[in-house]
């Protein structure tokens, strides 16, 4: 495993996001946003299944799942050095895999530029919140944050169902169970079933990624827990509509009125190309009000849009005054601002230009 372990150490060394090993290029590691190859030979189909199977065996884990579904989901730690989030997967008939590094420790909150807006949230005792987002974006960073707030501020029972476990929490004030999906539990559902018996004060969700999960989670919000849960999806308003809109037309309307009465918080979010080559976070994060509930209810998302806007008062933020903050503080360019804008001509108009 020593070409395996030299591309590990090398990726955490350089500060990586990932790594990838994919048959036909070299193996190559995504630092601050750009991919850099760690060496100049390219990959060789025997090669790359050299490599998944190394991988394989330092997590000690079967290949069932990946041999008979051509894709799986993983984690393994090297003690000393990081922890891993592998997606093993097939690619024209070969095997390639892309590692996630995940850092021992909980990320610092303020040095990833997360909001206190959203990090207060942790005060909530019921309810859901939402964290939406494309993959890669930050959530599961956000929600771990969020979970380390919680644990070291409240004496509860805090239950975890992810694909796969990405951040270790140790027991502060709370008892943090941790239970990965496919090892510790069959599916998100049945975890989550499961979850309900177990006393819990807090659930921590993956994805929702189907409507048994997302009605499950929902009853779990009304019935006094608080559920922090990830969608991919971008925007506040877009994020409520994907969780309606799962549901049959025919029972939408009642979706609405739990929707309304459940959700707490969206909080959707996005990575841009920072000044210094890296990324920085902008948030965008909608608490409900009584008009933003009755908005719901009543399909009135461009009222809805109105109500985020000009909810400031309230510790709402919009996309764009997230963007607007991040360039007048120096984080990122006017370039950047104005292409990541949702509102290119008041983003013009803000900026005084």
């Amino acid at each position: 495993m020593a070409q395996l372990m030299e591309y590990l150490e090398k990726a955490v060394r350089d500060g990586a996001s990932d790594l990838f090993f994919v048959a036909g290029g070299p193996a190559f590691a995504k630092v601050e946003g750009q991919l850099v190859p760690l060496a100049g030979e390219k990959l060789l189909p025997a090669e790359s299944s050299r490599l998944i199977d190394e991988i394989y065996s330092m997590a000690k884990r079967s290949r069932d799942v990946f041999l008979v579904e051509g894709d799986d989901d993983f984690s393994f730690d090297v003690p000393g050095l990081s922890r891993f989030r592998v997606n093993a997967y097939r690619q024209r008939g070969s095997m390639a895999a892309v590692i996630r590094i995940v850092s021992f420790d909980i990320p610092d909150w303020q040095e990833y530029n997360i909001p206190e807006e959203v990090m207060r949230l942790a005060e909530l005792r019921s309810g859901m919140i939402l964290f939406s987002g494309t993959a890669g974006s930050g959530k599961t960073t956000t929600q771990a944050c969020l979970v380390d707030r919680i644990n070291r501020t409240r004496s509860c029972h805090i239950v975890t169902l992810e694909d796969p476990i990405e951040f270790l929490h140790r027991n502060r004030l709370s008892i943090v169970s941790q239970r990965e999906v496919a090892v510790d539990t069959k599916d998100f559902i049945s975890g989550l079933r499961a979850c309900l018996r177990q006393a819990p004060d807090v659930i921590q969700l993956g994805e929702m990624r189907d409507m048994q999960t997302i009605q499950t989670a929902m009853t779990a919000a009304e019935t006094g827990h608080l559920v922090l849960a990830t969608l991919h999806t971008g925007g506040a308003i877009h994020s409520v509509n994907r969780v309606i809109d799962v549901f049959p037309a025919n029972q939408q309307e009642q979706i609405r009125m739990q929707l309304s009465t459940v959700l707490r918080t969206v909080v959707s979010q996005q990575l841009l190309p920072d000044t210094k080559g890296g990324l920085v976070p902008a948030f965008e994060v909608m608490h409900l009000n009584d008009a933003i509930r009755t908005n719901i209810r009543e399909k009135k998302e461009h009222q809805m849009a109105m109500a985020l806007a000009s909810g400031a008062a309230e510790g709402m933020i919009t996309m764009d005054m997230s963007i607007l903050k991040l360039y007048q503080e120096g984080h990122i360019d006017r370039e950047t601002a104005l292409k990541y804008a949702e509102n290119r001509e008041q983003m013009l108009r803000r900026m005084g230009k």
